[in-house]
């Protein structure tokens, strides 16, 4: 499992109505090693990204918003990456934005250690943990 990474805007964003987890779409951008994203970054065009050429779709599926007890889980359907058509540029951080929210804004990142790279035909699977859920909040 790889750790979640809170972008610290995150809270500010979810207390001024910015996000609404169980509706709106979010999605994943990757950036490589020499870009990595840091805890002030906001929103999508505070990071450099890769390029998305013969890469799949990055839109992430929601499949639960809900809390109980007085814990929020959001639980994502893992997103499967697939190059088709050429290699994928190398990548080693994914980050998960709101991509309904006017400004891209940003949640969360993932460090995957070092960077990758997709040959065609290869795939790459992002696990939100189907458990525990991407993220909590109590």
């Amino acid at each position: 499992m790889v750790a979640y990474n809170k972008i610290n805007s995150f809270v500010e964003a979810l207390a001024e109505k910015v996000h609404n987890l169980g509706s709106d779409q979010l999605k994943i951008a990757l950036c490589d090693a020499a870009h990595a994203p840091v805890v002030g970054n906001t929103q999508l065009s505070d990071l450099t990204q890769i390029s998305y050429t013969n890469l799949s779709s990055r839109n992430v599926t929601t499949t639960s918003s809900a809390q109980s007890g007085g814990t929020y889980k959001l639980t994502l359907v893992d997103l499967v990456l697939l190059a088709s058509g050429g290699s994928v540029a190398p990548f080693r951080y994914a980050v998960l934005y709101n991509d309904t929210a006017a400004n891209d804004e940003l949640i969360a990142w993932f460090d995957y250690g070092s960077d990758l790279t997709l040959a065609s035909g290869n795939s790459f699977t992002i696990d939100f943990d189907g458990t525990g859920g991407a993220l909590t909040l109590a």
